[in-house]
C-alpha cells in the first residue's frame, strides 16, 4: 500500500476526526501533517491492507495525545510578580509568636507545609510519619492558632473559619 492511496481513502475523515478531538484548526492541521508524516515513514509496518484504517486512526490518536501532553506542559511566562500586601499580613500581630509557641510536633509540621511550602505528603516523608498524621497535626495546629488569636487579639471567626474583625491586642498595640 502507498501513502498516496491512504491519503485518497482517509484524508477527509482523518482531518475531521482530529479537528473534532482538538477543536482548534491550527492544532488540527499540525497533527494531521504529523500523522501523515508518520504514516509515510512507517508504511512498511502495515502488513495487511484491510487493517489500514485502524492503523491510520491509531497513529492520529497518538498524535492527538502527544499534542495534549505538550500543551499541558506549557506554562505562560510571568509578566509581573505581584507585590505582597504586607499591611494585610501585619494585621495578624502575634502570628509568629503563636507559631513559635506551638508544641514542637505541630510547629515542625506547620513550618514545613505553610512556611517552607512543602506538600503534605512530602512533609510526611521528612517527618517519617503517615500522611494522615500530618493532616491531623495541621488540623490541631489550626485549632490552637485560632484559639490563641481569639484569646489574645480578640478576633472572631466567620462561618468558614476565617479571621474577621480588627485586632485588639494589648501586647501589640
Amino acid at each position: 500500500m502507498e501513502t498516496q492511496k491512504i491519503w485518497k481513502q482517509f484524508n477527509d475523515a482523518l482531518y475531521f476526526f482530529i479537528l473534532k478531538k482538538v477543536k482548534n484548526e491550527n492544532a488540527a492541521n499540525d497533527i494531521f501533517q504529523n500523522t501523515f508524516l508518520k504514516i509515510h515513514n512507517n508504511l512498511h509496518q502495515l502488513k495487511e491492507e484491510e487493517k489500514a484504517k485502524a492503523w491510520v486512526f491509531q497513529i492520529a490518536r497518538n498524535e492527538i495525545a502527544n499534542h495534549f501532553k505538550k500543551e499541558s506542559k506549557y506554562i505562560a511566562p510571568v509578566e509581573e510578580i505581584a507585590e505582597v500586601n504586607f499591611e494585610r499580613n501585619e494585621a495578624y500581630c502575634c502570628f509568629d509568636r503563636f507559631i513559635n509557641d506551638l508544641p514542637s510536633i505541630y510547629k515542625e509540621t506547620v513550618e514545613l507545609v505553610y512556611i517552607k511550602g512543602k506538600k503534605q505528603d512530602e512533609a510526611a516523608k521528612i517527618l517519617e510519619i503517615s500522611l494522615a498524621n500530618v493532616k491531623a497535626r495541621i488540623r490541631r495546629s489550626k485549632d490552637i492558632l485560632k484559639e490563641k488569636f481569639s484569646e489574645c487579639c480578640k478576633y472572631e471567626f466567620d462561618k468558614n473559619g476565617s479571621l474577621i474583625g480588627e485586632p485588639d491586642c494589648s501586647k501589640c498595640s
